[in-house]
């Protein structure tokens, strides 16, 4: 949208952000056991409503961009589309996808990033760091496929039942890069122990990297909205 208009007004957010969460709440207590025919028929009365002012939002959104086809495609319309997307999709699907269409209501949570200046600030400020973020994303896919190799090398003769390929390694390597160390599967050879001491060194590098170039990123955001302001 080009101009502001009342929908850019901080009352109209505060209403949408807390329609948000209501309907966030609805959809946790949709996953109770043995409610009540009211309550079941009070939360699909509810998602209507929600998904009913959604839609208004995005077709007033769209009506009065001067650019539609940007508005669609553009990060906030592709958000406000997601949004309300899964309640029109569950009338055209079986039963058997249903449950799976319905949970994706959860992406809803995403239009917040409209109405908060914090989350705002970080959504720039990974687009700011994206090629970055790209780069790390694909060396640590490439770490991640070296470590089960390794683990594999070490392991393989002494487990065979545990690490019988680099697929049942991988799963071992994303516990361990990632720090979370399940402890499901764990090396016994004297080698296997000493390479996962290096991939857990590894993997807490691994952590902080992207953790830096975000921190980066969010301090550049700020700097340039605060010469905005100024």
């Amino acid at each position: 949208m080009d101009e502001k208009t009342f929908l850019d007004k901080p009352i109209f957010s505060w209403f949408i952000t807390i329609l948000i969460f209501y309907s966030g709440f609805c959809f946790s207590i949709e996953t109770l056991p043995d409610l009540s025919e009211g309550t079941i028929r009070f939360l699909k009365y509810s998602e209507i409503s929600v998904v009913l002012i959604f839609t208004l939002e995005y077709l007033i959104r769209l009506t009065l961009s001067k650019k539609r086809l940007k508005f669609v495609f553009s990060f906030y319309g592709i958000i406000d589309l997601v949004a309300i997307l899964p309640f029109y999709l569950s009338f055209a699907v079986d039963l058997r996808t249903l449950r799976f269409v319905r949970m994706f209501r959860f992406l809803r949570l995403l239009k917040l990033v409209r109405y908060n200046k914090a989350l705002k600030r970080f959504s720039k400020a990974l687009f700011l760091a994206k090629e970055e973020l790209i780069i790390f994303t694909f060396a640590s896919l490439v770490v991640l496929y070296f470590s089960a190799v390794g683990i594999y090398h070490f392991e393989h003769a002494a487990q065979p039942e545990v690490f019988r390929s680099l697929f049942d390694s991988l799963w071992w390597s994303v516990a361990t890069l990632t720090t979370v160390g399940y402890g499901d599967i764990y090396p016994i050879t004297n080698g296997g122990r000493f390479f996962t001491f290096i991939v857990l060194i590894i993997g807490l590098g691994l952590v902080a990297v992207p953790t830096g170039i975000v921190a980066s990123a969010l301090s550049a955001v700020r700097r340039e909205q605060e010469k905005k302001e100024s």
